[in-house]
């Protein structure tokens, strides 16, 4: 198991994978596959499953310390927001989700994963969870909407400290079905620029999901 540059996250045999904390030893989130090499468990992060994972095979840059504070807007049942809860040992994630069903999920990953703080709420409105979510390192958003760009940005807005970084997952398809998804993710960039937001990478996430593309951004 070897290191890479992102901090916390390791790969073996063109993989990568997070370390299960020791009290989830041996407990899967999405039937990923685990790997014990000195004493250490480990957690296979699946593209197919993970568009972080994805973006990072993909070569989007992550770099995100142990103590971040991050606030993940359509969080799911889980797959992501638990590697992101491997990688932040000693910081919080602020996991919001709308679906009551798959909130459910969530809060079963949430009672081993301490530093997982699951909000059933509509990121539409990020007003309605202020008084639980602080500034915060990294926004990281997978909702697909149409108007999923102006969700980020109103959440950057509200949430991201000054020196944070975003992170969207575009779906193409979600923005505009005539268009190209190339053309897409130009319409989200340019929507993003024109709120003064620094675009710093883009890179489309396929074959492990069509037509999205992963979008980093700074204030």
């Amino acid at each position: 198991m070897q290191p890479t540059d992102h901090p916390g996250v390791y790969k073996k045999n063109d993989r990568f994978f997070t370390i299960n904390p020791e009290n989830c030893k041996g407990i899967k989130v999405y039937n990923e596959q685990l790997i014990t090499q000195d004493d250490t468990e480990y957690r296979s992060w699946n593209p197919y499953r993970s568009k972080l994972a994805a973006a990072l095979l993909k070569g989007i840059t992550f770099d995100v310390p142990s103590d971040a504070v991050i606030l993940y807007l359509g969080a799911a049942t889980g797959t992501t927001v638990s590697h992101l809860s491997d990688i932040i040992t000693k910081g919080t994630l602020y996991a919001v989700e709308s679906s009551p069903v798959a909130i459910t999920s969530l809060l079963r990953v949430a009672e081993k994963r301490r530093n997982i703080i699951p909000i059933l709420s509509d990121a539409n409105h990020p007003e309605r969870y202020q008084q639980m979510v602080p500034q915060v390192d990294l926004l990281y958003m997978d909702i697909s909407q149409r108007n999923q760009a102006d969700i980020f940005t109103r959440n950057i807005q509200r949430y991201l400290k000054q020196q944070g970084t975003g992170l969207i997952m575009v779906k193409a398809r979600s923005i505009d079905v005539a268009l190209k998804p190339k053309q897409a993710y130009e319409q989200v960039c340019s929507f993003l620029q024109k709120q003064k937001l620094r675009i710093h990478k883009t890179v489309e996430l396929g074959p492990f999901e069509k037509d999205h593309a992963a979008i980093i951004v700074t204030r």
